[in-house]
């Protein structure tokens, strides 16, 4: 028996050691990520935007981990556009908070409040109407 045979079970018990670690690894990523949903949905109703991002950091952790999760989101995202557009907006690389928020703030208004009750968007065309007679 030569050396390169001798060393070949140690390599591919080595290979095993490393995907079996790997496995774990990703296990725990899924578990810590679904933490992270649950504390940010708990937290997304107190005052302040942190639940939201921490929940989006905590379904990034999960499916980038989870093959199954990854194809509920597709699904999802086919069946609900409008649902998944702003989740998906926030796990972009470089997401834009501000726009996401006031979509967001827009929709409920919408979804909430008659059209002759809205006045988000009037407060804003105001508010852009008066900056453009300031700038010289």
């Amino acid at each position: 028996m030569t050396i390169e045979t001798a060393a070949l079970p140690t390599l591919r018990r080595d290979r095993m050691r490393v995907g079996l670690f790997g496995r774990v690894l990703r296990v725990l990523a899924m578990i810590g990520g679904g933490l992270l949903v649950l504390l940010g949905l708990l937290i997304a109703p107190l005052p302040g935007p942190f639940g939201l991002p921490i929940a989006v950091v905590g379904m990034m952790l999960v499916l980038r981990n989870s093959y199954w999760a990854k194809r509920q989101f597709i699904r999802m995202q086919q069946a609900r556009p409008n649902w998944v557009m702003p989740v998906r907006r926030l796990m972009r690389r470089r997401p834009e908070f501000a726009p996401v928020f006031w979509q967001q703030t827009l929709r409920l208004e919408r979804l909430l409040l008659s059209r002759s009750q809205r006045v988000l968007g009037r407060w804003r065309r105001q508010l852009r109407a008066g900056f453009r007679r300031v700038r010289p």
